[in-house]
């Protein structure tokens, strides 16, 4: 047998289940703002009020992205990947009954939490299996899945409101995620050595500061290791500003394009699709680009990322709702470039850490990011209810892209 082909054949089969289950992950998630409408409507709520359910939830799934970081190091990221799936398809169910901010935002943190038992997890699986000359690539199609989950959640929430009320946005699309965490722990193994083959790990490439010897077992040690590394720090705070603006146009893009009439025209609804798409194509493209036309230099290509974005979400702002075509174009390169950088941030992990410390600090990573994103989205429902105007979102996540691609600018690996 050919030890070489087996090992490529288990490394394809552990990345494609892993990001087939994590494809149906924000089903669970972003399924939030197609029920802002719903939430305004029948149960009162401001968008101050929404804002802070909304930004709840992204604090619990910050602070849950450390401990599960933690976790996957220790004890692997498989089976955290499939309980984290079912736990989020039950809380929405309870979300789904709640009939204000205290019976929402009590089921929706909990849910920020099983939610956050994918992503960091789901990463140190990848790393265990793929080298580090491929991880852009890896890491690509994980977040390509990432990003085409977000399509298939605006999807599946049009469909469901177009026949059906917000409630129901939180119960048929998570319907989903069972069968995903089913091919997750039928087809997936924390590291290549558990069936048998030889690890990719190229252990002698370390980042340099980290010694190889140093005692990493205890939290500790973990964590002096992950906030007493420079560019880490400078990458974690470029993530932060990226996935505020990300996440934001997630969240508060349908809230824009669907005005009290969108039912007769459902095609103003269809437009925000063309935003996750962006995402998706994206995060593929940079993560291939990343290795062969940046040569792996992933700070480079964050900050020409955001850059980009900054500039087109500018351009965003200034077209009218009635434009459909170019404002679909628009959103699609705002999606492009936004999401774009996540394979890379993904990537410098390990290579400013190494690769024992992979899940802990992109926990801590992602914590960093979706902290700045729970107390932005907040501040973006207020800013929503003073202006009267949807157009301030784009400004606003401009200026986050521009903040992150500076931060970027010091996060460097090489």
């Amino acid at each position: 047998m050919d030890a070489g082909a087996d090992l490529r054949r288990a490394q394809w089969q552990v990345l494609l289940a892993t990001s087939f289950c994590y494809l149906f992950y924000y089903t669970g998630r972003q399924n939030f703002g197609w029920a802002i409408p719903g939430l305004r409507a029948d149960l009162g709520l401001s968008n101050a009020q929404i804002g802070w359910i909304s930004g709840a939830a992204l604090a619990a799934y910050g602070t849950g992205q450390i401990l599960s970081g933690v976790l996957g190091d220790r004890f692997g990221g498989r089976r955290m990947v499939t309980l984290g799936a079912l736990l989020s398809c039950a809380l929405n169910w309870m979300t789904s009954f709640g009939q204000g901010v205290w019976t929402l935002v009590v089921p929706w943190a909990l849910n920020g939490l099983a939610q956050s038992m994918g992503y960091a997890p789901g990463s140190r699986v990848i790393v265990n299996w793929w080298g580090a000359r491929e991880r852009g690539l890896a890491f690509g199609v994980f977040n390509f899945a990432a990003g085409f989950s977000s399509v298939l959640t605006f999807g599946f929430a049009i469909l469901v409101l177009e026949r059906l009320s917000w409630v129901w946005v939180f119960r048929l699309p998570v319907l989903l995620l069972p069968f995903g965490a089913l091919v997750v722990f039928a087809l997936v193994r924390d590291r290549p050595e558990e069936p048998g083959l030889a690890s990719p790990f190229d252990l002698a490439r370390r980042p340099a500061g980290l010694a190889s010897a140093a005692p990493l077992d205890s939290l500790p040690a973990r964590f002096g290791a992950v906030l007493g590394n420079r560019p880490f720090l400078f990458a974690s705070l470029s993530c932060g500003f990226s996935n505020w603006a990300r996440l934001a146009l997630l969240v508060w893009v349908p809230t824009h394009f669907l005005g009290p009439s969108w039912r007769a025209d459902p095609a103003s609804a269809w437009v925000t699709v063309s935003l996750p798409i962006g995402m998706a194509l994206g995060a593929l493209v940079a993560g291939y680009g990343a290795d062969r036309l940046f040569g792996a230099n992933h700070a480079r290509l964050i900050v020409w990322s955001l850059v980009l974005a900054s500039v087109t979400l500018l351009a965003v702002a200034f077209v009218p709702r009635e434009h459909r075509g170019l404002g679909m174009a628009l959103l699609f390169l705002a999606g492009f470039f936004v999401f774009g950088p996540f394979s890379s941030f993904s990537a410098l992990c390990p290579e400013l850490l190494g690769h024992r410390l992979t899940a802990t600090g992109i926990g801590v990573m992602n914590a960093a990011g979706y902290a700045t994103a729970a107390i932005g989205d907040p501040v973006i429902g207020s800013v929503l209810d003073l202006t009267g105007r949807t157009e301030s979102l784009f400004f606003i996540t401009a200026g986050a892209c521009l903040v992150g691609a500076l931060s970027g600018a010091f996060a460097r690996g090489r």
